[in-house]
């Protein structure tokens, strides 16, 4: 079934409402701290793309056609790759920068997805994320591991009881203090991958 992420008309309504009642700050941070070469993971209509620097363009992936059809309107100069997060089609160490906003959520497997990310980051590259996590609260998290999987289902692969930063952070990345910010059940950050031991 085709979730509401993949449908780009009503995703970007969806998104015009929620950035207008204060996550375009946090959007705006994401890609407002990207350098050099960028890759946004899942782009998905394209929202970050104005956003983000212009030499070199960014790249923008996403596994939806439809979804990278809206991106392209949004900013035409910028390579569109139709793929997904676990085998990113790009030689290691590609990118200065990875930006995530709201699309790690409905990834399948965030392990390999970390781990691609890991590979095409440059050295001293930066991981930055924007993504809605498990509540804090105990009913509210209570209540979002009760609806995920029919709103799984519904939304096209997102699950709303992630927790996404602690799997970045399981991952080998370290999540920099400087910039993070943190509500019940939203984050923001930008990681480092760790040195390998």
């Amino acid at each position: 079934m085709r979730g509401l992420e993949q449908i780009p008309w009503l995703y970007d309504g969806m998104m015009l409402l929620t950035e207008w009642a204060g996550l375009g700050r946090w959007r705006a941070w994401l890609a407002g701290g990207a350098r050099g070469r960028v890759l946004d993971l899942g782009t998905g209509t394209g929202r970050n793309l104005p956003r983000l620097g212009g030499t070199p363009p960014p790249v923008g992936l996403d596994p939806c056609a439809r979804s990278l059809a809206r991106a392209r309107r949004r900013r035409p100069g910028a390579l569109l790759v139709q793929a997904r997060a676990e085998a990113l089609p790009f030689r290691d160490g590609a990118f200065d920068t990875v930006v995530s906003g709201l699309a790690f959520c409905s990834v399948d497997d965030p392990q390999a997805s970390l781990e691609e990310i890991r590979r095409v980051l440059a050295p001293g590259g930066a991981l930055r994320m924007l993504e809605h996590v498990r509540s804090e609260h105990r009913l509210r998290g209570a209540i979002q591991d009760w609806v995920q999987p029919a709103w799984t289902a519904v939304a096209g692969g997102c699950r709303p009881n992630r927790e996404t930063e602690r799997t970045v952070e399981g991952a080998g990345f370290a999540v920099e203090r400087d910039g993070r910010r943190a509500t019940d059940a939203m984050r923001r950050f930008q990681a480092r991958p760790l040195p390998r031991e």
